[in-house]
């Protein structure tokens, strides 16, 4: 099977949903260890790359055939992380409704403003409804950018409660506004940067 070329929004869950495999029977194939060692992580994967697919093999178990048999598809749940913040601190213990696909969660965060659920590895995107429906957030699922790409440092940035002003790639006026917020909070220096140590700081806390 030919390579996969990633594509904006894809995962590494989507694209082996996709194929019919598990996420780590692709990652970890021996032909993507190029990718590994660019990569680091399987969540952080950046338009253009290329992912080896492996053909398909069949499996033969063998049962008695006067009874009944379930087989269960083995798998780990891809998880939707997210925490709300308002001027930095968190939304915490806040009630809010989780939409994706046919799927509706009705919930209330942590004491950190935190909230997570097991999603299929398909899904794209999902709705977010806080303040009883007087807020409403639509949130593209996909893969995370690196940190070391001004895109991926924006994307935690926001993750984190510190709006980029919809900024993806450059780094603009309000993007630079948000990394001096989240230096200041964080004891560093508020260049307004991405330098080595907000990125570094951006990759700790994005967990």
């Amino acid at each position: 099977m030919p390579n996969y070329t990633v594509r904006e929004n894809d995962s590494i869950a989507s694209i082996a949903k996709d194929h019919g495999f598990l996420w780590k029977t692709i990652w970890e194939h021996g032909n993507n260890a190029g990718l590994r060692a660019k990569r680091k992580d399987p969540n952080q994967l950046v338009p253009g790359d290329e992912i080896f697919i492996p053909d398909k093999g069949t499996k033969s178990v063998s049962k008695p055939v006067d009874a009944r048999h379930t087989f269960t598809r083995k798998g780990e749940p891809t998880k939707l992380k997210l925490r709300l913040t308002v001027l930095d601190e968190p939304r915490a213990k806040e009630a809010y409704t989780l939409v994706f696909g046919d799927k509706v969660i009705h919930g209330v965060t942590d004491g950190d403003g935190k909230l997570e659920h097991p999603i299929p590895g398909e899904t794209r995107s999902a709705t977010l409804t806080l303040s009883e429906g007087a807020e409403v957030y639509d949130i593209a699922i996909g893969a995370l950018r690196p940190v070391s790409d001004n895109a991926g440092v924006q994307r935690r940035l926001e993750n984190l409660g510190f709006d980029c002003g919809g900024e993806s790639g450059s780094i603009g006026d309000a993007t630079r506004d948000a990394l001096k917020r989240f230096q200041s909070q964080y004891g560093l220096e508020a260049t307004g940067e991405p330098d080595d140590a907000t990125r570094a700081k951006l990759e700790e806390l994005h967990v």
